[in-house]
């Protein structure tokens, strides 16, 4: 499919290529798993799509990543993400700020 091989070459040139949440309300939330497991199908390593979702995406937008006193933003699940990222569709539990909150 040819999106897949527009994503991959723009990976493959360096570009960077990260998953998003803004798409001005045409498309509903709860899609970011199904976007990096596309990342995957497309060819881009399972740890640099998890990357452009979570640390890699917090890097370029100038915000903290796992250090302290930055804030305790995380997600939790059952299985290990890195050798699935399917596993993203199911948290089991999200924390904001320190607090869970699902």
């Amino acid at each position: 499919d040819r999106r897949y091989d527009t994503v991959r070459s723009a990976y493959d040139a360096g570009i960077p290529v990260y998953v998003g949440t803004d798409a001005g309300g045409s498309l509903a939330h709860g899609l970011v798993a199904g976007e990096v497991a596309e990342l995957v199908k497309a060819g881009i390593p399972p740890l640099e799509a998890l990357s452009a979702t979570a640390w890699g995406a917090r890097r370029w937008l100038g915000r903290p990543g796992l250090e302290e006193g930055a804030p305790a933003d995380l997600v939790v699940y059952d299985a290990d993400p890195r050798a699935d990222v399917r596993v993203l569709a199911a948290p089991r539990h999200i924390v904001l700020n320190g607090r869970v909150v699902g």
